[in-house]
């Protein structure tokens, strides 16, 4: 027995090596480009070395007892590859989700920290100036009613700063965390881009921005919220003008084609730095100096703006996109045409 089991060594080493060193630099090979191959290949190693060794045993003698040995070695092989293939996918896809939820919790991470950098910030600055004012006042320092009355507006106007700051917290909030509630009914784009031209107007008009309309057909009807949908452009137009040094335009339009109800906003900031687009509608991201400063003397914003707005599209089922055209950008919002 003992004779044979020398005898027979020698051969099993020298056919199933071969085949282990081979399905080894497969591997090697495989690693970085296909998991599910990867996962495939070592299941076959295995086998097929096995396979190769009770071949070179035999003497290549292909007798009853090797085409059984091989037959079963064929049924294991058919059941256990497809198995491995079907494991591979599932573990590729499930790396490329892990790798992915890391990712966007990395990006959130990063985004909540700027963002309490930011509103830390610009909380701090309204603050001060408020107390500044009211000490002032309370100490007689201010007088005269014309200066009172001064003080007294700029303390208006740094209350209603803060007071709008706190609602995009509280509305970004409610989007992170999935409660946002929307009272759905019929929206005409072309009203929309109406109403929220009209709200913009004195912003537009106290920067010297000529802010205006293009006329949609009206069958540009989507489904959705009528506040919500309207604050998504008002943001989008705030933004444009912020960014659209005086004497330049900002354009509103909206219509239908064969992929839905789309609104745009094309204004004229001088562009986005391509690396910086795939960010613009981050939490508090507000993007570098490369773009028109505030020259008009207005906040430059918490970075909420955009992001809330990005929020509310998706609540709709919807896409916000931007790109670089012209002289500025151009903001898209899609939504699903009315069926």
């Amino acid at each position: 027995m003992l004779t044979d089991v020398a005898h027979a060594l020698p051969w099993v080493l020298l056919f199933s090596v071969p085949v282990v060193v081979v399905g080894w630099l497969v591997l090697r090979w495989l690693r970085r480009t296909s998991l599910t191959g990867s996962m495939a290949v070592l299941v076959l190693i295995p086998t097929l070395a096995t396979t190769a060794g009770i071949t070179g045993a035999t003497g290549l003698m292909f007798s009853e007892d090797l085409y059984r040995t091989l037959l079963v070695a064929a049924v294991v092989t058919v059941i256990t590859v497809p198995a491995a293939l079907a494991l591979g996918r599932w573990q590729a896809r499930r790396t490329v989700w892990d790798r992915e939820a890391r990712d966007s919790e990395r990006a959130a991470e990063r985004s909540r920290r700027e963002l309490v950098a930011w509103v830390s910030h610009d909380l701090r600055t309204p603050l001060a100036g408020i107390r500044a004012m009211t000490e002032a006042l309370a100490d007689g320092v201010v007088s005269e009613p014309a200066e009172v009355a001064q003080y007294a507006r700029q303390i208006e106007q740094e209350s209603v700063r803060l007071t709008a700051m706190v609602d995009d917290l509280f509305e970004m909030s409610k989007i992170s965390a999935g409660a946002l509630v929307l009272t759905m009914g019929e929206v005409a784009l072309p009203e929309l881009a109406e109403e929220a031209v009209a709200a913009i107007r004195a912003q537009a008009v106290r920067k010297g921005v000529q802010l205006s309309s293009e006329p949609g057909p009206a069958g540009a009807r989507v489904r959705g919220s009528d506040p919500e949908l309207t604050r998504v452009l008002v943001n989008l137009l705030s933004n444009a003008v912020r960014h659209t040094p005086p004497d330049g335009s900002v354009l509103v339009s909206s219509g239908v084609d064969e992929g839905g109800a789309w609104l745009r906003v094309d204004d004229g900031c001088g562009g986005i730095p391509a690396d910086e687009l795939p960010r613009v509608f981050e939490l508090a991201y507000r993007g570098s100096a490369a773009r028109t400063p505030v020259s008009d003397g207005s906040p430059a914003g918490a970075g909420l703006g955009l992001a809330i707005a990005a929020g509310l599209v998706r609540a709709h089922d919807g896409e916000i996109t931007v790109h670089n055209q012209g002289a500025g950008c151009r903001f898209e919002v899609r939504l699903p045409v009315l069926g």
